[in-house]
């Protein structure tokens, strides 16, 4: 299960049926639907979510790779919870999983995803690993923007997306916040329009339905995960 930063009690807020069913859309929208196949090299996406690397885990165990980068270093928002580093804790948490010690690369310096994607591959190629298909693990809804991102500054590697196999009803639950979680959803979103103006990733087809439901809610306030354009 996903492990995430839990909000106190009293600062979630329900939200209604309509707006939970416009979150499943972009919720949907955001999951590739890859299937799962072995590759060169797997990046795990430092975040605020272990899930990540429990996913890693699985996914190892599964014989879909046999090294892994965990790449990340601090943020605002995972700072707290991760003090020596995103992609530090990733590793403590994979190798309590059983994943060898040998299998994994830390990248402990990356403060985006374009970074997560860059150092990585530098670092891969410092240890002589020749990447064709490379395997990204990711939060649930991160998935589409890891992969505009690594299509933009990676596009000679087969890229294959993952992360934990969970519904949105199950994510929320395990973050503990129903406005956080919908207000990720529509972050991420809004970067997967918008950062391929910036050069920042490939652009990818948003179908009328997710656009309609993005714009709902971003009129019904979910809107704390924005960036400014």
């Amino acid at each position: 299960m996903s492990q995430g930063v839990r909000v106190p009690e009293h600062e979630q807020r329900q939200i209604t049926d309509e707006q939970f069913h416009d979150a499943t859309l972009i919720w949907n929208y955001h999951r590739m639907g890859h299937e799962q196949r072995p590759c060169s090299a797997a990046i795990g996406l430092g975040s605020h979510d272990l899930g990540v690397a429990t996913a890693a885990a699985d996914l190892y165990r599964a014989g879909l790779f046999s090294v892994v980068v965990f790449s990340g270093g601090n943020s605002p928002t995972t700072r707290a919870r991760f003090p020596r580093g995103e992609a530090v804790h990733y590793r403590e948490h994979a190798l309590s999983l059983g994943v060898p010690d040998e299998a994994i690369l830390v990248e402990p310096k990356a403060a985006n995803t374009g970074q997560n994607i860059t150092f990585s591959r530098e670092l891969l190629v410092e240890a002589g690993i020749a990447v064709e298909s490379l395997l990204l693990i990711s939060k649930p809804y991160m998935e589409r923007r890891s992969y505009a991102t690594c299509r933009k500054l990676w596009p000679e590697a087969e890229v294959v997306c993952a992360s934990e196999p969970l519904e949105l009803d199950d994510y929320i639950k395990s973050i503990g916040d129903e406005k956080l979680v919908v207000d990720m959803l529509v972050g991420d979103l809004q970067r997967v329009i918008e950062y391929p103006k910036l050069g920042f990733a490939v652009e990818q087809d948003v179908p009328g339905d997710v656009y309609d439901a993005y714009e709902r809610l971003l009129r019904a306030g979910f809107d704390s995960r924005l960036i400014s354009t």
